[in-house]
């Protein structure tokens, strides 16, 4: 299964595209979208929604997952933020894709051990579970952690969903 992990903000989204079968995660693709700050917010938005839609139309994935916003000291920075993962969101609903929520904490604590990780952590963690990956930046390693989080639900899930099956069946 293709899944795209993505983390949210108007002046640069990452996305990382990961391959899932069972246990097993390969890297696909990851990246950053970024917007000129010299624009206004619409046409940034606009700019957002048509550089994710292409990685959408390259990828196909077959489920997303997007970071939960975190709530900041600036109040406008959180109503960007917001605004951007509203296109996030918008972009994959277009294509019919089921979208996981995760908030930062849990998807340290799923990559690393811990929800306290530093950014570093995270970004070594990717390095081992996803081998011979070059991560484009800090964003595209967030949207590739929230890959690796959303498969692991995922297949958390499946298992759950197996056993009350065979449950049932007995």
């Amino acid at each position: 299964m293709i899944l795209i992990g993505l983390d949210p903000g108007l002046g640069c989204t990452g996305w990382g595209v990961i391959a899932a079968e069972g246990n097993r995660l390969s890297h696909v693709a990851n990246g950053q979208i970024r917007t000129d700050a010299k624009q206004s917010l619409p046409a940034r938005l606009v700019a957002l929604h048509d550089a994710l839609a292409a990685v959408l139309a390259e990828h196909c994935p077959a489920a997303a997952a997007v970071e939960e916003v975190f709530v900041n000291s600036n109040p406008q920075s959180t109503l960007k933020l917001g605004q951007a993962r509203g296109v996030v969101l918008l972009a994959a609903a277009l294509r019919g894709i089921e979208v996981g929520e995760y908030a930062a904490r849990l998807v340290k604590k799923a990559v690393v051990g811990t929800g306290g990780a530093e950014k570093v952590q995270v970004h070594a963690m990717i390095g081992r579970l996803l081998p011979g990956v070059k991560i484009a930046g800090a964003d595209a390693a967030d949207a590739l952690a929230v890959a690796i989080t959303h498969a692991h639900h995922l297949a958390s899930r499946s298992a759950v969903r197996d056993r009350l099956l065979k449950e049932q069946a007995a």
